[in-house]
């Protein structure tokens, strides 16, 4: 007790003396003593393309700055830089130049716009987004050459930490609502899962445009979905919020019922694995592949010639595409998309298929499944009619 006291006394002879020194009230001085830290924490970027960054150096009064921040005359800011994906023994990454600390800009000194502007969906940008890649001799993407692609990836809490874990593939085709297979999906809560859309390297984020990642709210799974033949392949997620289109964020069209696809020359994307074999990897960089429609009983035909035998049937709810040698869609790229031009629109496409399934990987005469966008139109239209989604977004 007599110790509390003491205390008190020599704090109450401190703040005298303050009063007396400083002019301030004694509540003055005690909300300046025992004033809690309120300093706003520095907010975290998603990008280092905004505010003042330090990159790892690369040499005197240089540092290894992301290309479109480096005003050094390298890059020509018409749009038409390139990067090499193929550069591995430099100091900086194929995506950044050593640069002079003078010359780093943070705003883009390209333009972050392709080479033709374009409004509603379906429009491939084929130059890329502010620059063109060199070197891209595995199937590589432009960046934001596809825009409608998006990544499926589990959202996990990993000793206190988020992990976010590759999962499937699928396509935008409004601005909150993703199309992917029904396989990807059908052991999965929809709080679980995040959409990413505009990501074109896994592995960076020194890109000219950002990501956007969406959680999903709503499941939507075809209700004759077959679990072990894949018939009906297809879902659709419902996103908390919608994305804000930009462009290497825009939705993919929807072809009508009725149209046939045999024979087209064909786009499938994603960031699946290269082959089925142990020594797989996922790909860091969006792939993209050419594969022509095959017709539905050549394919079958081609089919019945696998481990799937003489007595398989191809169901009507599966397009096929591929069977060239080392060209196919293999293990991860699942629910992604596969695209279609548009009769006699350049550049413009719209989906004809979701990944399903395949027998082996990039085989000759064996074409990869696909589920067929056109014949489960109308579910997707019913389904989005019971939400009060617009169709504008696919079909405009």
């Amino acid at each position: 007790m007599i110790l509390k006291v003491t205390i008190l006394l020599l704090v109450l002879v401190y703040l005298t003396k303050r009063i007396h020194s400083q002019g301030m009230t004694i509540e003055e001085i005690i909300n300046n003593t025992f004033r809690k830290n309120t300093t706003t924490p520095t907010p975290v970027t998603e990008s280092p393309n905004v505010g003042n960054v330090t990159y790892k150096s690369c040499g005197l009064d240089k540092e290894c700055v992301p290309q479109h921040l480096c005003a050094d005359g390298a890059i020509n800011t018409d749009g038409s830089g390139l990067i090499n994906i193929r550069i591995d023994d430099s100091i900086c990454r194929y995506n950044e130049l050593c640069c002079d600390i003078h010359k780093k800009r943070t705003e883009p000194v390209i333009p972050a716009i392709p080479s033709v502007i374009h409004q509603g969906c379906g429009w491939r940008n084929k130059y890329g987004i502010g620059y063109k890649i060199s070197g891209a001799n595995n199937n590589e993407a432009e960046f934001g050459e596809f825009p409608w692609m998006v990544a499926i990836v589990r959202s996990m809490d990993v000793g206190n930490e988020i992990i976010l874990e590759y999962h499937c593939g699928g396509s935008l085709i409004a601005k909150n609502v993703v199309l992917t297979a029904a396989h990807c999906v059908i052991n999965r809560e929809a709080n679980e899962l995040v959409v990413r859309a505009g990501e074109w390297d896994t592995h960076d984020t020194n890109e000219i445009l950002p990501h956007a990642d969406r959680r999903v709210q709503e499941i939507i799974r075809h209700e004759r979905f077959n679990r072990g033949a894949l018939h009906n392949d297809v879902a659709l997620l419902i996103l908390s919020d919608p994305f804000e289109l930009q462009e290497n964020i825009r939705p993919i069209c929807l072809p009508e019922s009725n149209v046939n696809f045999d024979y087209s020359r064909c786009y499938a994307t994603g960031w699946g694995k290269d082959s089925f074999d142990g020594n797989a990897q996922y790909q860091a960089i969006l792939k993209k592949v050419d594969l022509p429609i095959v017709p539905h009983a050549t394919c079958q035909a081609n089919l019945r010639q696998t481990r799937l035998g003489l007595r398989y049937n191809l169901h009507e709810s599966f397009i096929c595409a591929g069977g060239e040698k080392g060209k196919d869609t293999c293990k991860g790229d699942g629910g992604s998309p596969l695209v279609c031009p548009v009769p006699g629109t350049a550049d413009r496409f719209y989906q004809a298929g979701i990944v399903a399934f395949g027998v082996g990987c990039g085989e000759e005469n064996v074409p990869g499944v696909y589920a067929s966008v056109s014949y489960l139109r109308s579910w997707i239209l019913d389904k989005l009619s019971a939400k009060g989604i617009s169709f504008e977004d696919f079909t405009a």
